[in-house]
């Protein structure tokens, strides 16, 4: 009757999501005086789960699910999870596990509810917190399943160290081909960056860059702050960056700690998708622009006047703080 959470890993290597979702469950667990079994799925070092509460792992390694897909992923959660006879199972809300969590629910009879920003408010009758309307206002919802998906917000939670001592099981899967309908291809991966997905910075531009030639200021800014880096909608459109960088409503959601837009208005439906992320900071020439209702903080003046004078700032104090 153990809490069952997936964690996610890429190349073997467990994403930051995996460790808040295995401290999250862990949190569920002695809410409901159980233990966390962690599902892995081709990960490598799986103590790092127990560092974060996970008293077991289920083990799944196979080849055919070297990469990503939802309805073979289904199949193997839902066995493990009837397996362990779990009622409560934890995804993140990256957009792998978005993909994966309605599949997942049909497979189990589950109720779901994604981006929970809290542990359960009650557990008779299970009661969770969320986020709607594109971050604007919260839910209390009731998952009356006998099996719950709760699907984690990103940073909601954070990284809780709860060391356990971590055993491990060897699990294959029944999988058929009717569980690979969908073929992956190909996968194209950026190397040498950090992600939208794992960062906990993001350093994003828009319009106000001007032109693409501009950009080498939001990567060095955004390298000196390990940071991921991202564009508006229309810079994507516009081709001057790939639309795997476009964030906000209509692109990739943003919940990272540190948000950095330059020269972006603030269209709604960019802050809507942004909106989550803890601080926000607003660099536009323009005093005007919405973004600045929306932000923490706000530096009105020339981007190209004052990201090359930040990134110098931030250097000299790594460099002193070395």
């Amino acid at each position: 009757m153990s809490v069952l959470v997936y964690t996610e890993s890429e190349e073997g290597t467990f994403k930051k999501i995996a460790f808040e979702a295995v401290s999250y469950a862990k949190g569920i667990a002695d809410q409901l005086n159980t233990t966390v079994t962690a599902v892995s799925i081709n990960g490598n070092d799986i103590s790092e789960l127990g560092k974060y509460g996970a008293s077991k792992v289920i083990k799944i390694a196979q080849s055919e699910l070297a990469s990503f897909n939802a309805e073979a992923y289904a199949e193997a959660i839902s066995e493990a999870a009837k397996n362990e006879g779990s009622s409560v199972v934890i995804l993140s809300s990256s957009a792998n596990s978005k993909f994966l969590a309605p599949l997942l629910a049909i497979h189990l009879e589950a109720g779901f509810v994604p981006n929970v920003i809290e542990l359960p408010l009650n557990t008779e009758p299970f009661t969770v917190k969320s986020n709607v309307f594109s971050n604007k206002a919260f839910a209390h919802s009731e998952i009356n399943t006998a099996t719950k998906i709760i699907g984690l917000a990103k940073n909601s939670y954070g990284l809780v160290e709860n060391e356990t001592s971590i055993t491990e099981e060897d699990f294959s899967p029944s999988l058929s081909d009717s569980d690979f309908n969908t073929k992956v291809v190909s996968v194209d991966k950026a190397t040498d960056k950090v992600t939208i997905a794992d960062a906990d910075i993001v350093v994003s531009g828009g319009r106000g860059m001007k032109g693409p030639e501009n950009w080498g200021m939001i990567e060095e800014l955004a390298e000196t702050l390990g940071a991921a880096t991202a564009c508006s909608k229309p810079v994507s459109d516009m081709g001057w960056r790939p639309h795997g960088e476009h964030v906000g409503q209509t692109g990739k959601p943003v919940s990272s700690n540190l948000y950095i837009a330059i020269g972006i208005s603030g269209a709604i439906q960019h802050l809507a998708g942004v909106n989550s992320s803890k601080v926000k900071v607003v660099i536009n020439n323009d005093p005007e622009a919405p973004f600045f209702k929306a932000a923490d903080y706000g530096i009105v003046g020339d981007a190209f006047e004052i990201v090359p004078q930040l990134t110098e700032k931030l250097k000299a104090f790594k460099a002193q703080n070395a």
